[in-house]
């Protein structure tokens, strides 16, 4: 993403953007759904705005969105355990590690994100920035 030096304002909500994104991860999280209905519709608040700030909407909203991914099975996968369907074994304690390290390894990334914006970058996501580029148009 190529974005000549980006205001003050546009550098707050880009960053606010993340901020929203960890602040719904903390409170919703048990219940996946609530983080990507709440970024969906910050993104949607912010539809109009420039170009920087609704990429970096878009960003945060796909990065709850793999988020949601993950910890929506792990929800299934252990309601399914408790219920009795599915056995505890050593295939669920491996993924819930995994998901626990991609959920520290997201709020780490997501903090150094949003600071980062504030002081004038515009960090791109591996796969997340991607997306981004598809689906959000100047």
């Amino acid at each position: 993403m190529n974005v000549c030096s980006p205001s003050f304002a546009e550098r707050e909500k880009a960053s606010n953007s993340y901020l929203v994104s960890l602040l719904v991860s903390v409170v919703g999280l048990p219940f996946p759904f609530l983080n990507l209905l709440a970024m969906f519709f910050f993104n949607y608040v912010h539809r109009r705005d420039t170009y920087f700030v609704r990429w970096h909407c878009m960003q945060a909203m796909f990065s709850q969105l793999g988020q949601f991914l993950v910890n929506n099975v792990l929800w299934w996968w252990t309601v399914a355990i408790f219920l009795g369907p599915l056995a505890f074994g050593s295939t669920y304690i491996a993924f819930l590690i995994t998901v626990l390290i991609y959920n520290f390894i997201d709020l780490i990334a997501t903090a150094a994100t949003a600071s980062n914006i504030r002081k004038g970058a515009s960090p791109q996501w591996y796969v997340y920035g991607v997306l981004t580029d598809i689906f959000c148009k100047p």
